[in-house]
């Protein structure tokens, strides 16, 4: 198994410096990674750095919180993709689905799928803050809404994938739309046994370490 080829190589840390920026593009052309994910203040120096290696550029979209207006998140896709990225994981509004504004929360991942055309949207659902019916609810509609992956977690919230949340989203997708195993995953077992259960991208920022263990 190539992990490199599974991996968002990441950094959204509020506190990420264009130096920092510079060192995981040098990380991702050095490991190999199938693409590095950063804030979209970044992806122009990204897309600079990265010219020409066909390593794909992932931007997050209302990022953490997912609690900006439609219109914000949107014109946060759309300048990522002009600036030169390939991938948006953007995050949902999950007070609205919390409320039961099932129709808005489809309805804003259709308007972003929508923007950013043949480009790939993964959409984090958090789901960390869900109930379990809320993770189905959820999933179906990232399905209905007909985006690319469901993405388990920011990264930034109360706890990041599991295997158990990673089952019942399979089980509500099948295998219709991708899954995104996102957050806390810094081991190689937990790595491989998510690509198992048939994630298709790991976002994490333990890339280096999860490719020095699976080759040793």
């Amino acid at each position: 198994m190539q992990i490199e080829r599974f991996i968002d190589h990441t950094l959204l840390k509020p506190t990420a410096t264009p130096k920092a920026i510079r060192q995981l593009c040098t990380e991702a052309k050095d490991f190999k990674f199938y693409a590095v994910c950063v804030n979209s203040c970044y992806v122009p120096l990204v897309a600079e750095e990265l010219k020409g290696t066909g390593i794909k550029i992932a931007s997050v979209i209302g990022f953490p919180l997912g609690a900006m207006s439609s219109e914000a998140k949107l014109y946060e896709a759309e300048y990522a993709i002009k600036h030169g990225a390939d991938e948006i994981d953007m995050v949902i509004n999950l007070g609205l689905l919390k409320s039961g504004e099932y129709e808005l929360v489809k309805e804003e991942i259709s308007k972003i799928k929508h923007g950013i055309g043949p480009r790939v949207l993964k959409v984090i659902i958090e789901t960390c803050y869900l109930t379990t019916e809320e993770k189905k609810t959820a999933s179906k509609l990232v399905l209905e809404a007909k985006a690319d992956y469901v993405k388990t977690s920011t990264g930034f919230g109360t706890g990041g994938a599991t295997f158990k949340d990673i089952e019942l989203i399979k089980n509500v997708v099948q295998n219709r739309i991708r899954i995104k195993a996102s957050g806390g995953i810094k081991d190689l077992i937990s790595a491989e046994r998510y690509i198992d259960m048939g994630v298709s991208r790991l976002g994490t920022s333990s890339g280096i370490k999860l490719v020095q263990e699976s080759k040793q």
